[in-house]
């Protein structure tokens, strides 16, 4: 009988994981982003991001300098002088649209701790600047408005919040305040409650993009946690990689031999390897620094069309950062190179926007996007008066300009030849059409 009982409840149990584990991965998998909610960050290819805050008054890097190119005393106090008196959220949406950029990504809160918003957890906050006005509701309001999709950047890691678990915060040789004894557990909770109030009060948002992730105190443990409460905040959020520990340096990467989670890589100040089976999105600033800097050296309308372009074509998006000056403006010279990106993308967005990567990877000359039964060959570099493609599974129908001029080609059963036109050439990008037969 005590046999019987035993394999009547081993078969209960059986029964019961059987039911509970497909349930179970059911739930986890329900916490990651699906390809249709990451689809129209897919499409959009290009964003503005923005560093801003009181460190523009010195014009060093946000965050960075504190403790190093500016004492942390000094650091810590310049937003008692921080009143943005030409500051405008449509303006600097304008400048966005303008460039032909689909969403805006803003630094809420950076390594250095200050925060944009009116949070109710500090006073180091926008609200006790002489400007007194909430920078991230206004910005928020007036991407809505103008359809450009609102997202923030928020840094883990704190170098001024007291709780958070790290005595270098200050520049080498900083020395914790005596007495003072961080608690991880304690800044978790202060994060999350900014986290909150951030996607309530200011939501929906299109990604949140986490910063400062490599320091000690935060753990693998910790981004899964962050990743969930994120999601169940608003599910649908996209959230980067910087969430978890997995991320390989500037690289940006993530590494495979974890179950680390985010829903794109991230690398920085560089063009991202070609990956077409993970969502990417490089980073990268107009000028050299993320915050601005008074005569920066700023990228020429060629640099960024490249950057731009080799980004597409190799499977990801790309991030342009500007730093607004100290008094809300963005510099004149910054707007007017986003707004020649914003013309040459009137021409030519049709080969960037809604396309992905490939299927030819990256040549000599340039890079490949597709649409449909469509390839768009972009010839950034002056290879000569010919290019070769590889061998495609589809037959050509056509090859031509946007405008229709007809570009001669030859197929063969090494690949095909295209005669790059004398005349219309793009000295930034030269697109050549080519009408294929089914997709690429």
């Amino acid at each position: 009988m005590k046999v019987k009982n035993k394999i009547f409840k081993g078969v209960i149990i059986t029964i019961c994981l059987c039911i509970l584990l497909p349930l179970h991965a059911s739930a986890q998998s329900s916490i990651q982003t699906t390809p249709e909610e990451m689809q129209w960050w897919k499409d959009a290819k290009f964003g503005l991001f923005i560093h801003w805050g009181p460190v523009s008054l010195k014009g060093t890097e946000i965050g960075w300098s504190r403790g190093q190119q500016v004492s942390v005393e000094e650091y810590d106090n310049l937003y008692k002088q921080f009143n943005l008196t030409e500051f405008n959220a449509v303006e600097w949406v304008n400048v966005a649209k303008a460039a032909g950029m689909k969403y805006v990504v803003i630094t809420s809160k950076h390594h250095d701790g200050f925060c944009l918003w009116n949070t109710k957890t500090t006073s180091y906050n926008i609200l006790s600047t002489p400007f007194k006005r909430d920078v991230i509701k206004e910005l928020s309001e007036a991407c809505k408005q103008s359809g450009i999709t609102f997202c923030t950047y928020y840094s883990i890691l704190d170098w001024y919040q007291p709780d958070y678990n790290i005595s270098s915060r200050g520049g080498p040789g900083y020395k914790l305040p005596a007495g003072q004894k961080p608690d991880m557990d304690r800044y978790v909770t202060y994060m999350k409650t900014h986290l909150r109030e951030l996607i309530t009060n200011y939501g929906p948002l299109g990604v949140m993009w986490f910063d400062g992730e490599w320091e000690e105190p935060w753990t693998h443990d910790r981004g899964l946690d962050l990743y969930k409460y994120i999601r169940s905040l608003q599910p649908g959020i996209i959230i980067n990689n910087r969430v978890d520990k997995g991320r390989r340096g500037m690289e940006g990467s993530t590494e495979s031999d974890k179950d680390y989670t985010g829903d794109f890589d991230t690398p920085e100040q560089r063009v991202g390897n070609y990956q077409v089976n993970r969502p990417w999105e490089t980073c990268m600033t107009i000028c050299r620094q993320w915050a601005w800097k008074p005569d920066d050296t700023m990228k020429s309308l060629k640099e960024c069309i490249n950057i731009l372009v080799s980004t597409v074509g190799g499977g990801g998006n790309l991030l342009l950062n500007v730093g607004p000056m100290p008094n809300g403006k963005i510099e004149q010279r910054q707007v007017d190179r986003l707004k020649e990106i914003g013309d040459w993308l009137e021409k030519n967005g049709e080969s960037i926007y809604g396309t992905n990567g490939g299927p030819i990877p990256p040549q000599s000359w340039g890079v490949t996007t597709h649409k449909g039964n469509t390839l768009y060959v972009h010839v950034l570099s002056d290879t000569g008066s010919v290019i070769a493609l590889p061998e495609l599974k589809s037959s050509i129908k056509k090859v031509s300009l946007f405008d229709g001029t007809p570009v001669v080609f030859e197929t063969t059963n090494m690949g095909t030849v295209i005669k790059l036109p004398e005349s219309n050439r793009d000295p930034n990008d030269t697109v050549i059409v080519v009408e294929l037969d089914r997709m690429p």
